[in-house]
C-alpha cells in the first residue's frame, strides 16, 4: 500500500497543533453546513464513522450542544490496522440558537455518517398578513 508523505505531515501537523483528536473536557470541532429552507433552519454535521449511539444532542436555554464520539471500529487480535486517517476521540459544537426558532420541535436524524437537526421557525416570527379597515375598502399589507 503506498502513502503519501505530504498527507502523513499534515496529520502530524494537526496533532501537534490540537486540532487531532478530542477528549470530553477538550472536544475537536466538527465540521458543518446551516441554511434555510422555507419554514425550518437545517444543520448538517459530518460525522463519518460515529455510531449514533455515542451522539449526545442537548438543548439549554436556546444553546444547542452536539457531542460524538468516534472509537475505533476495527479491534481484536486478529486485527493490524494499515491506514488509520479519520481522528478518534470526543467532537462537539454548541450553537446559539434566535428566539425566532421553535427548539421544543427539533427533528433529528443520522443517515450515511451525516448528522441532519431540522429546526422549524416559530409560528410567531413566520411573515403574516394583517387587514387595514377603512371607511372605504379593505387592504392588506404584508407585516
Amino acid at each position: 500500500m503506498r502513502t503519501d508523505p505530504f498527507r502523513e505531515l499534515d496529520r502530524l501537523t494537526q496533532q501537534v497543533f490540537g486540532q487531532g483528536s478530542g477528549t470530553w473536557s477538550r472536544p475537536a470541532a466538527m465540521p458543518m453546513d446551516a441554511y434555510r429552507a422555507g419554514d425550518e433552519f437545517v444543520v448538517v454535521f459530518d460525522l463519518p464513522g460515529v455510531n449514533p449511539d455515542a451522539i449526545e444532542l442537548d438543548i439549554e436555554r436556546n444553546v444547542l450542544t452536539v457531542k460524538a464520539e468516534r472509537r475505533p471500529s476495527a479491534t481484536g487480535d486478529d486485527v493490524e490496522m494499515q491506514v488509520a486517517e479519520r481522528p478518534l476521540g470526543v467532537f462537539s459544537r454548541q450553537l446559539f440558537l434566535g428566539d425566532t426558532l421553535d427548539t421544543d420541535r427539533i427533528k433529528a436524524s443520522y443517515e450515511s455518517g451525516v448528522l441532519t437537526l431540522r429546526i422549524p421557525v416559530a409560528e410567531a416570527a413566520k411573515p403574516r398578513k394583517i387587514a387595514i379597515e377603512s371607511g372605504e375598502s379593505r387592504k392588506e399589507i404584508t407585516a
